[in-house]
């Protein structure tokens, strides 16, 4: 018996095997990537798809046969023709989709493959039922069995192939004639022999079964597609989950806002809670609305990227990047991106640029304290010159005060040049001498930078003139220093006790001159200094200065 195949049904069965081809192909690149439970549910998913594909070219092709009589088919053959097209295609993918999977172990998978397709074939061929005994002729059986193994396994091992377009395009399309080379091989083996008994056969046009079955064939192939996508999309979103990145998208034409559960949480926003353009501007700063507003309209313009940070009203800044996303007419479709939380950069930033600032200040007053130093200690040099006969007194004296001045300026430095704790400067006075010759009462007084400097030239000049003529040159005297502190001002009393007579100086030495210098000088206060009877008495006050955390202190 003759018999032909519409043209019509044989470019749509190249149409579904190719397309198949390419999904099944595509999932089975996916599958490689997944582990454990989601590695067997992409092996179903794609077996499922290859499967499906494979059938539905068989159906569709079957479907423009034309035998010259009347067709039908049998359904347990029919879906046992299905099963074995999505088992073997399983076992194909299995095999060739583990790792440093070998030439050889290659072969077999094709092998496996092009058998499930071959197989799938002639049980879906037995299931015809026609007027007519179907025979083959073996030569071009064993032909469509090598053209199914051979392409079969070419595609396969296009497929793994990472990172090309063209080798899984070409896989696909290798793989979609490989189907409809084997089937019409097949086809042109088979021999009808006209039968005696006539079959009534019913059933729908063939074209309207066609476009059934290819629509099946479609949601199917769709549903993997879709399927597929929607991994790439959760895996895109895990991995910037990892690296604490969320990820938004802006539709200019409906003004609808969205952003993944990581996005949302660097808001400020709970992972459920909804997120629009009303919500996404409350968060803003109005100086950040204003310009996100300009920048939108900007980039919906020109097309150039979304780079931006914005403040928050909480005082947090985020960092969006993004790109227009045009359609096919070239009309703006979206804008996506990612989003990170900036705050610690901006922390950082500011961080630099005050330590900038608190650098240039530590220079100019390291600059003004030294000029200051030299022109104390030019003066200290000049009046202890005019005051001493030799030069050993002059060293002496010299050296006594400069030691003083450096004793306080480590005591500062220790401090950070904020400011000096009063006793803490006596005690270092004190240091040299017995601890039971004096005695400090008063409370926690903190004095600045410049007073304290001014405060040990004060306390040393007194201390020495008890070591060489009062209450410090001999062992039953006693130094009591009080002091208070009322309403921003301090009075601290020196009294002498113990000692020598002491009488007052028939004219003021250079120690008296600076002591009263200093005070009424830096310190801008006021000094009373008695020569009684039992030791000099010392009674200073003066307002004390707020201690600032700047390292300039006020002003000289």
């Amino acid at each position: 018996m003759h018999y032909h195949h519409s043209w019509i049904f044989i470019a749509l069965s190249v149409v579904v095997a190719i397309f198949g081809s390419w999904t099944a192909l595509d999932l089975f690149r996916r599958m490689r990537t997944q582990i454990g439970r989601a590695r067997r549910v992409w092996l179903v998913v794609a077996s499922v798809a290859m499967g499906s594909s494979i059938w539905s070219m068989h159906f569709i092709a079957m479907l423009g046969f034309d035998p010259g009589s009347p067709v039908s088919y049998d359904p347990v053959l029919t879906l046992a023709s299905l099963l074995l097209a999505i088992g073997g295609t399983a076992g194909a993918f299995f095999a060739a989709g583990l790792g440093g999977v070998s030439p050889g172990r290659l072969v077999v998978s094709g092998a496996a493959m092009g058998l499930a397709i071959c197989a799938m074939h002639y049980v879906g061929m037995a299931a015809l039922r026609t007027d007519a005994s179907l025979g083959y002729r073996p030569e071009l059986v064993l032909l469509s069995l090598i053209v199914a193994i051979g392409a079969a396994t070419a595609a396969l091992w296009g497929a793994r192939r990472e990172g090309s377009v063209f080798w899984r395009a070409a896989a696909a399309i290798v793989l979609g004639l490989a189907i409809v080379g084997m089937h019409y091989t097949a086809m042109a083996a088979l021999v009808l022999t006209p039968t005696a008994a006539a079959t009534n056969v019913q059933g729908a046009p063939p074209l309207m079964l066609a476009v059934a079955v290819a629509a099946g064939t479609g949601v199917i192939l769709f549903t993997a597609l879709a399927a597929s996508l929607y991994e790439q999309r959760q895996t895109l979103l895990e991995v910037l989950h990892a690296g604490d990145v969320g990820y938004w998208e802006f539709h200019p034409r409906s003004g609808v806002l969205d952003a993944s559960e990581r996005g949302k949480v660097i808001l400020g926003l709970s992972p459920a809670a909804p997120l629009d353009e009303t919500i996404w501007r409350s968060l803003l700063t109005p100086e950040s609305r204003r310009e996100r507003d300009a920048l939108v309209a900007e980039v919906l313009s020109t097309g150039r990227d979304y780079n931006v940070e914005y403040q928050l009203l909480d005082g947090r800044w985020v960092s969006l990047r993004g790109r227009l996303v045009k359609d096919r007419a070239g009309r703006p479709l979206k804008i996506a991106g990612v989003l990170l939380d900036a705050t610690d950069r901006h922390a950082a930033f500011a961080a630099v640029a005050e330590s900038e600032r608190r650098q240039r200040l530590l220079i100019n007053e390291l600059n003004h304290r030294v000029k200051n130093t030299l022109a104390s200690v030019l003066a200290i040099a000049t009046m202890t010159a005019r005051r001493t006969t030799t030069i050993a007194d002059f060293v002496s004296s010299f050296e006594a005060r400069l030691i003083a001045l450096s004793k306080t300026h480590d005591l500062l430095t220790a401090q950070g040049w904020d400011g000096a704790d009063l006793r803490r400067l006596l005690e270092e006075e004190f240091r040299p001498y017995a601890l039971e010759q004096v005695r400090l009462n008063g409370p926690p007084v903190q004095v600045s930078a410049q007073q304290a400097l001014a405060l040990a030239l004060v306390f040393h000049e007194l201390a020495t003139n008890a070591a060489k003529y009062g209450a410090l040159s001999t062992h039953d005297g006693c130094v009591e220093v009080d002091w208070t502190s009322d309403a921003g001002r301090l009075t601290l009393v020196w009294r002498e006790r113990g000692g020598p007579p002491v009488r007052e100086p028939e004219r003021a030495g250079f120690g008296s001159r600076l002591i009263r210098t200093s005070v009424q000088g830096a310190l801008e206060g006021v000094l009373e200094l008695r020569y009684a009877p039992g030791g000099v008495e010392a009674e200073l006050s003066f307002p004390l200065r707020d201690s600032p955390s700047d390292p300039c202190g006020p002003p000289d």
